[in-house]
């Protein structure tokens, strides 16, 4: 029985470590936001319910950070933000490219899809040659 709680213990830790290997190896969008916000509010309205659903999103998931927070012990390399709302590609600590403030749902795609294009040179293989999508 010690034997099989062992394994079971093992098998469960290796679970767990590629879980957080892969959380770690993920891009991530981070917006800096603040409350009140009235530009993080449009950004809310047009852009935060198709995200998730785009090749953007799919490469890169939303993450936000309020700037007014200490920053999260995992993104203490970053460059903190004054303005909101920002966006940073991040991937294995290093950053990417930063979006200052919200330009409009067209040139915010614009500008994503040049950082996400440039992230996806930098990685070769099938993930480079993944074009990204905007919305129609």
């Amino acid at each position: 029985m010690d034997i099989r709680l062992t394994a079971l213990g093992f098998v469960t830790a290796l679970c767990v470590a590629g879980a957080a290997s892969q959380r770690l190896a993920a891009a991530e969008l981070v917006m800096f936001e603040q409350r009140g916000c009235e530009w993080c509010e449009m950004w809310d309205a047009q852009i935060a319910p198709i995200y998730p659903k785009t090749a953007e999103g799919a490469f890169a998931p939303l993450r936000r950070v309020d700037i007014h927070e200490p920053m999260p012990d995992d993104l203490a390399w970053m460059r903190g933000e004054r303005f909101t709302p920002s966006f940073a590609l991040v991937h294995e600590g290093r950053e990417y490219g930063r979006i200052r403030g919200y330009p409009g749902e067209d040139f915010f795609w614009g500008l994503l899809g040049e950082m996400v294009g440039k992230l996806k040179g930098t990685l070769g293989g099938d993930q480079a040659s993944n074009g990204t999508r905007t919305p129609g």
